[in-house]
């Protein structure tokens, strides 16, 4: 892959990771405003869309078939092995039990205080970018990290401050730390990512990369569908297409936005978090893991002011110092890598 190529790629990723994270936890929450109450359900839409990951790998298929040309000899296209594909499916059922978390930390958090806790998995990615590839820090990302963490501390000390009126403080203090855990678990999954592109003994290519997030896509749904099944919810999911059917489900026929209004939300569910998780391994492939955990914390604020304006959320002072903090880090965390940058340059001439 040229150095040309693989920022075209990165840019490509970052905008997929953009439009995930700042849309994907307004777009779950909207699924519990309006009447939504499954959370195998919602947890197994965040990879439900690994289908449209199955046509963009049709079609580079295709493509490579026709730029191969004819021969004598049949043309091969390799694919992931079964070696890649094993770890990727251990990968997804990894990724499974971290939308889960996630899932279930929404369904009691405004989407304010949810993604300024996520904002902690920055910290996390690099405690494991460090343990399983041997991440290189500075001062400046080390000064982001313990910003982060200081602006998720901030928000634990005021914890039940904007606590919903219908829930009780062990219903949100549950989802408090159960939004820590998916931060948790997911700061381990992007290094492990990467750790598997280093041990790939192929090419990694972007069209690989792809084949992997469809197989970890496709095991973190197998994973949910299977907790759909033993919490009675899987019923709802087999009638998505059967909306004008008087068997419709009762969550779907008392869903606020009316039956096609809730399917056009796990619709929309699915596609843009897929969106998140091809862009977040993409930019795994061309940059690194400690990268595109930046990036997700990055859009942090654009979800803050969205969750404020879209769904009248309050954003109380420990939000206000605790957003501060963390987009502190993150200026933080790009000066180091301008400055590194521009040290780099000026040694190479």
């Amino acid at each position: 892959m040229s150095k040309s190529t693989k920022k075209v790629l990165l840019i490509v990723n970052c905008i997929l990771l953009s439009l995930g994270s700042a849309c994907g936890p307004l777009v779950l929450r909207l699924y519990f405003l309006k009447g939504g109450k499954g959370v195998w359900i919602s947890a197994g839409l965040e990879t439900a869309g690994w289908p449209f990951v199955l046509v963009a790998l049709l079609a580079s298929y295709l493509y490579r078939r026709r730029a191969n040309g004819p021969g004598p000899e049949p043309t091969k296209v390799s694919f992931i092995t079964w070696r890649l594909f094993l770890a990727s499916a251990v990968l997804g059922l990894l990724t499974g039990l971290d939308d889960y978390l996630y899932a279930s930390g929404v369904s009691y958090l405004p989407v304010s205080t949810s993604s300024l806790i996520i904002a902690s998995q920055l910290a996390f990615t690099a405690v494991f970018a460090f343990l399983l590839v041997k991440q290189k820090f500075t001062a400046f990302s080390v000064n982001a990290v313990f910003l982060l963490c200081l602006g998720a501390g901030v928000l634990a000390m005021h914890a039940s401050g904007d606590k919903p009126a219908n829930e009780t403080k062990g219903q949100y203090f549950l989802g408090f730390f159960m939004t820590v855990g998916a931060a948790v678990l997911y700061g381990f999954v992007l290094p492990a990512i990467e750790l598997t592109y280093s041990k790939a003994r192929q090419n990694v290519t972007y069209t690989l990369v792809m084949e992997m997030q469809m197989v970890m896509s496709l095991f973190a749904t197998l994973f949910n569908v299977v907790g759909m099944i033993f919490h009675h919810e899987i019923q709802v999911s087999l009638y998505i297409h059967l909306y004008l059917s008087p068997t419709m489900p009762k969550e779907a026929s008392e869903f606020e936005l009316g039956k096609v209004g809730y399917c056009m939300v796990l619709i929309a569910t699915a596609l843009v978090w897929q969106c998140f998780f091809v862009g977040a391994v993409g930019v795994v492939s061309c940059g690194s893991s400690l990268l595109s955990g930046v990036l997700i914390a990055t859009f942090l604020p654009v979800t803050e002011i969205l969750a404020v304006f879209i769904y009248h959320e309050p954003f109380g002072a420990e939000k206000a110092i605790a957003l501060v903090l963390s987009i502190w880090g993150f200026i933080s965390y790009f000066y180091g890598e301008y400055k590194h940058t521009k040290k780099s340059t000026h040694t190479a001439e």
